[in-house]
């Protein structure tokens, strides 16, 4: 996938303002960065792998049971990877429900289950309002909700649609320190991003809280009463060519879709010379450091 950067959405004109970008700026951004590039997380994610060879979609699947599982949701569910992997594990013995503000990441996911009986709704996380009380067994988020805003609000939904005993899972950002080499990539986006936005290392997309362990455990726990909490982190691998490596980890990060031609030429020339540095015999390895979050309702 060729990435054109440069984006503008109302929240990088809140950033040019020297202002700080609201919840609907935020939405806006992703909205404007998923119409142009659905599908895009998939690229990386699909192809990084843990020592068990499993990606980070197969792991949140695992979690679903069809045997115990009869109604499961995706939340976020953009190109429809996962539902696509829980379609084959359950076949139509199930119901799966997709849900994506995006109407370009919907398509997709349609056009990849088109044979399948998939519901689809378009809407949000903080307010899915077509889903009845206490009627999902399995509701499985795969790298969104670092992105939410309003996430006491998105949890407060979650343990209102699952049943007793269900379960809420979910994909976030690991501790940058459990992963070799992931630090010196990230400084190297970002930076960047500051030399386009003198105040973007101020700002984060969603909230921070959930990028911390101890942070996300704290804010579940004071939005979900009675639920247990586990979180298992996890390192996950990218292999490639150094060039090969820059495109698809620079693609990752939602940073680089607001960089200029020129800085985004830098930023993957920058990429290429790390992981070339980094070589081990014939192969350059991107590490991705990974937390498992599982929620589990009381009986």
């Amino acid at each position: 996938m060729q990435y054109h950067h440069n984006i503008e959405s109302r929240w990088t004109n809140r950033l040019k303002a020297g202002e700080s970008p609201n919840d609907e700026d935020l939405r806006d951004h992703l909205q404007v960065v998923h119409k142009q590039y659905p599908g895009f997380t998939e690229c990386c994610a699909m192809h990084s792998f843990d020592a068990s060879g499993r990606n980070t979609y197969e792991v949140l699947a695992d979690v679903f049971e069809p045997k115990l599982h009869s109604r499961v949701l995706d939340l976020a569910c953009g190109g429809g990877v996962l539902l696509e992997m829980c379609l084959k594990r359950a076949g139509q013995k199930c119901d799966l429900i997709g849900v994506d503000m995006s109407h370009e990441e919907l398509d997709l996911a349609r056009s990849r289950n088109k044979e399948s009986s998939i519901e689809f709704y378009q809407g949000i996380a903080q307010d899915l309002y077509f889903i009845a009380d206490r009627t999902i067994d399995v509701v499985l988020c795969h790298w969104a909700l670092t992105l939410m805003d309003q996430v006491p609000a998105v949890l407060k939904e979650i343990g209102r649609i699952l049943k007793p005993n269900g379960i809420f899972a979910a994909i976030v950002d690991g501790d940058p320190l459990t992963a070799d080499g992931y630090a010196d990539v990230n400084n190297i986006i970002y930076k960047a991003a500051k030399n386009e936005f003198q105040n973007y290392d101020g700002i984060e997309l969603g909230d921070p809280r959930v990028r911390s362990a101890q942070s996300l455990v704290d804010l579940i726990n004071e939005c979900m009463k009675g639920v247990f909490v586990s979180i298992e982190p996890s390192v996950f691998f990218l292999h490639g060519t150094p060039e090969l490596l820059a495109r698809q980890v620079s693609g990752f990060f939602y940073a680089s879709f607001i960089l200029g031609p020129a800085e985004h030429s830098r930023v993957l020339k920058e990429l290429e010379a790390l992981f070339a540095s980094q070589k081990q015999g014939n192969r350059c390895s991107f590490s991705l450091p990974v937390n498992k979050l599982i929620i589990r309702q009381q009986p």
